[in-house]
């Protein structure tokens, strides 16, 4: 049997930098959501944007992003857990995630 995690692994390496911080963002986008009304459907978008996260991290295409993947990835570790290391919020990583899927759309 295949995990899940193995099943996304094969066909997330397809996928261009700009597909793939989108799909980070519609579970940070859905993390957003669920903050205060589900606290099983909000742990479940965070650990998938972190398994997302970290499959983009393990891209070696993106070795020259790694830097900004990996702050990204921490930005939303402080969001989930109150934003007080960098005092950011779910509507600001909303914001910047929405720009690759805009790119993403529109083939940049």
């Amino acid at each position: 049997m295949t995990s899940h995690l193995t099943s996304t692994s094969s066909r997330w390496h397809t996928f261009s930098l700009m597909e793939q911080m989108g799909n980070i963002g519609s579970e940070v986008s859905r993390a957003s959501h669920w903050q205060d009304k589900d606290t099983t459907l909000f742990w479940k978008s965070v650990e998938r944007a972190l398994e997302l996260f970290d499959l983009t991290l393990d891209d070696p295409r993106w070795k020259g992003r790694r830097r900004e993947i990996a702050i990204a990835r921490e930005v939303f570790c402080d969001v989930i857990n109150g934003g007080k290391l960098y005092r950011d919020s779910f509507p600001n990583l909303i914001r910047y995630f929405d720009e690759f899927a805009f790119a993403a759309r529109n083939k940049m």
